[in-house]
């Protein structure tokens, strides 16, 4: 699996890129290849506030829905409107293309909580 050293992630397998006071939010490969071929991706509006592990959304795919959940506070400032139209970027590029949402985040340092490269191994190698 890839687990670029550059992101922070969540134990629910969510990915995060912080690029200033924005978080761009995605799922790790672990998740995508787990759920198999994903066929819809449900995503808040923008302007929505969330609370820090407060569900965001939802991923279908032909197996399960699962939720997403927001790895911190802040505001929906973005979503991935290609995943309307091709879901399957969740599959074929879970950490680029197939991003989910960008939110403004209330603290910066609510990242220091998330878990580095070497954290989410240690996770994925204990599940």
């Amino acid at each position: 699996m890839n687990v670029p050293a550059d992101l922070k992630y969540t134990k629910s397998h969510e990915w995060i890129r912080i690029d200033g006071d924005t978080a761009i939010i995605g799922i790790t490969e672990h998740a995508q290849s787990e759920l198999g071929d994903v066929v819809f991706v449900e995503l808040p509006e923008p302007g929505r506030v969330l609370q820090a592990e407060e569900t965001l959304g939802s991923v279908e795919s032909v197996k399960t829905v699962s939720d997403l959940y927001a790895p911190m506070a802040g505001e929906v400032v973005e979503v991935n409107g290609a995943l309307t139209g091709q879901p399957e970027l969740v599959n074929s590029d879970s950490m680029g293309e197939g991003w989910m949402v960008k939110l403004k985040m209330n603290d910066a340092s609510d990242a220091d909580g998330l878990l580095d490269a070497a954290g989410y191994e240690a996770v994925l190698a204990d599940a």
